[in-house]
């Protein structure tokens, strides 16, 4: 190939990365709320593991121990949602190298790209859902007004 041509198809696959590119943002952006929501749940954690300790009677301390249960999986639901967009964000980056390897290389690998963004979406999707039955649980053990 010549240099035009060599151009051209590095300047192509540029353009075809950057949705990829945008949804690597989405991802992050994702990864921003989830680890927001986590510091969250931690800070308010702690606060109830030190209220448990000191607690004198057994029912406060029962109801204590029920949010302690409910923080803790909120804490794992938001973790594993975390990691589905990391392995999500890793597939995109494998992504947009494979693109750009296979224009290189003069290979066409277009089912690995295909497989891989499918793969991303399914980690994205998995964590948005996971990401949802965060907030149901945050929101169903809301107790206000109430003692």
């Amino acid at each position: 190939m010549d240099l035009a041509s060599d151009v051209t198809s590095i300047a192509h696959v540029i353009q075809l990365s950057i949705a990829p590119v945008f949804l690597l943002t989405a991802v992050g952006a994702m990864l921003g709320v989830l680890s927001s929501r986590l510091s969250r749940a931690v800070d308010r954690a702690r606060t109830l593991e030190g209220r448990v300790k000191t607690a004198t009677d057994a029912e406060p301390s029962i109801l204590l121990g029920r949010q302690l249960t409910a923080l803790g999986r909120r804490i794992r639901i938001i973790y594993s949602a975390m990691v589905l967009c990391a392995v999500c964000a890793l597939l995109i980056c494998s992504v947009i190298v494979i693109a750009f390897a296979s224009t290189l290389a003069g290979a066409v690998l277009a089912v690995p790209i295909a497989v891989l963004f499918i793969g991303a979406m399914l980690a994205f999707i998995g964590a948005l859902l996971l990401f949802l039955r965060e907030v149901h649980i945050a929101i169903t053990t809301l107790h206000i007004g109430t003692p």
